[in-house]
């Protein structure tokens, strides 16, 4: 018998299917040698992920970035085109005709995130709560027709033109309230599974289940993030796994559909947990990085003399917002047009600015150093 679940014949019209009802959760697992290991090396580069975020002066910006990186990626995973450059011009109010005009679908991943972070300081992590974040993430975009926040009532499938030719058909519609309200209650399940195990889990039932219409990948990619701060791994939001999963796209799928497939748990779940451990070693190479730039720049702002007050506060609003126009530094700095574009003048003889547009007016400066760190 697997223990991921079975497949269950079906008839839609003259169409015949079989569609995968997953077991509930938890499956057996074997934690072998391999994945033992792997485990012990992601707890590792958590626990130093944790320690380097208590010693960032503004833990909250670096969060800020990596979230836009996050939500780009884990869209493009989707076939989403826009860029993080993109988001970024998007955020900060700039106009550009050659931004992408599905980057209101990586805005709404943002949204999404923060929404579902925000939540959760006062409700658990809950099936109502993946609803409301469906809900935000496909609001007046692509999907918007396909039952925002809605399970679905309906049988879907994944690939393929017709149901036939389908690649994967997850579980028939009546059965997915039933698989969610499992899921739900494994969120909060006390046994003693390490906690990476238990998302890899949650991850791979939730693809499994696809109680969406649309919007599956990413609504199960923020899961993880959900989980990893509702089981307190992190102190705050630093993990984003969709750099790892984009990387190594075909990877990603093939070893999901494994678990269905081949009943193979543990190959998914090796692959998992190592993407923690390098996702995690990367955010602290990242966040060191941050760091020394953040000494680096700051040093060069202090020696501008009397501007220098002024440049502390724009250096550190670009950290939030490092693409910003003369407009956004009049108000950020207080000060008028003339004073504001000797400022930015300043900062940009010292390497911190960068004119991008070429152009005379509505000119644009991009805190290219920091930047490229989330690239």
């Amino acid at each position: 018998m697997n223990r991921s679940g079975r497949y269950i014949a079906q008839l839609q019209g003259d169409a015949e299917y079989k569609a995968f009802v997953p077991n509930p959760l938890p499956f057996e697992i074997r934690l072998d040698g391999v994945l033992q290991t792997l485990l012990s090396k992601a707890d590792l580069a958590l626990g130093r992920l944790d320690g380097i975020s208590e010693v960032l002066p503004d833990v909250d910006f670096f969060i800020f970035m990596y979230t836009r990186k996050e939500a780009t990626l884990s869209s493009q995973v989707e076939g989403t085109q826009a860029t993080f450059s993109d988001v970024l011009k998007a955020e900060a109010r700039i106009e550009d005709a050659e931004i992408h005009k599905d980057v209101d679908e990586i805005l709404n991943y943002i949204k999404a995130l923060n929404y579902g972070l925000k939540k959760m300081e006062e409700i658990p992590l809950s099936l109502r709560l993946i609803r409301e974040i469906h809900a935000t993430l496909l609001k007046g975009v692509r999907g918007e027709s396909r039952c925002p926040g809605e399970f679905r009532r309906s049988q879907n499938w994944l690939g393929g033109v017709t149901i036939r030719t389908a690649r994967f058909v997850p579980a028939p519609a009546h059965e997915v309230m039933a698989l969610l309200g499992n899921l739900e209650k494994f969120f909060h399940d006390v046994t003693a599974l390490p906690i990476l195990i238990k998302i890899g889990m949650i991850h791979a039932q939730f693809e499994n289940i696809h109680p969406f219409l649309d919007g599956n990948g990413r609504v199960g990619r923020l899961l993880i993030t959900f989980y990893l701060c509702q089981q307190g791994v992190l102190k705050k939001p630093l993990l984003y796994l969709s750099e790892f999963f984009k990387s190594h796209r075909q990877e990603y799928y093939d070893r999901l559909d494994a678990v269905h497939e081949k009943d193979d748990i543990e190959s998914w779940l090796n692959f998992f947990v190592e993407g923690v451990a390098i996702t995690a070693d990367k955010a602290v190479e990242t966040t060191r990085k941050i760091l020394q730039l953040r000494e680096r720049d700051l040093h060069r702002v202090m020696g501008l003399g009397k501007s220098s007050a002024k440049g502390k506060i724009l250096l550190d609003f670009l950290y939030k917002a490092p693409l910003i126009q003369i407009k956004t530094v009049e108000r950020v700095a207080g000060l008028k047009n003339p004073n504001a574009l000797a400022l930015v003048a300043k900062l940009a003889r010292l390497g911190i600015l960068k004119e991008i547009t070429g152009q005379k007016r509505n000119r644009v400066f991009s805190y290219k150093d920091y930047i490229d760190l989330f690239k």
